[in-house]
């Protein structure tokens, strides 16, 4: 009798070990899994943005990823400068304003290659010619894959004299490097290596 009795207070204990082992996995799954819903939930609020509407009440935005809009930003950065130096009016101080704000985007080599046309002429001509130029981008070209960024240009680049309206085909190279951004550089780029590929004569139409 006595000996039945202590197999069932040893049978009692293990049952309650075993227990105890339990309802401490028990415990220690629902704390693992509040942590991790914790750590998700405040991932989703830091990708929130809340802004206030007009003083009114707050909307809110979402946050993305800065490398997820890079190709889109580095193109436009391309783009902008392009425009900026290849769109030209007879006048001296539209010439220096716009290439000054191109540069902003560049680096020494885009001023180098400004620097030869100048000295054969090109801007002098432009002026006393009163010639209008300006630039038609077909597509910018990136490879994101590698850093930093290599960049292709394809554009139309249109001479118009009182004459005659002359087409060019205009090819440029360039590569990309992350930089500052700032209200004269918003994309935060700078082009390196700029060099034009080629410049050549599509068409001749006499106006």
């Amino acid at each position: 009798m006595e000996f039945k009795i202590l197999r069932n207070i040893e049978n009692s204990f293990k049952q309650i070990r075993l227990f105890t082992f339990v309802f401490s996995l028990l415990c220690f799954g629902v704390v693992g899994i509040v942590v991790y819903k914790s750590y998700s939930f405040a991932e989703e609020q830091r990708q929130k943005i809340y802004v206030l509407d007009n003083g009114k009440s707050l909307m809110v935005a979402l946050s993305q990823d800065i490398s997820i809009n890079r190709p889109v930003e580095a193109r436009e950065h391309v783009k902008r400068f392009h425009e900026l130096f290849f769109t030209i009016a007879p006048d001296k101080d539209a010439i220096e304003s716009n290439v000054k704000r191109a540069f902003n985007l560049a680096d020494q080599s885009a001023f180098n290659y400004y620097k030869d046309l100048s000295e054969k002429g090109y801007y002098n001509r432009i002026i006393s010619g009163n010639i209008q130029q300006r630039i038609e981008i077909d597509s910018v070209v990136g490879n994101f894959n590698n850093y930093p960024y290599e960049i292709k240009t394809f554009a139309k680049q249109y001479i118009i004299r009182s004459s005659n309206l002359t087409k060019r085909n205009l090819v440029t190279y360039c590569s990309l490097v992350n930089s500052v951004r700032s209200d004269s550089n918003p994309q935060g780029f700078t082009i390196e290596k700029f060099n034009v590929v080629e410049n050549t004569d599509i068409e001749t139409v006499t106006r």
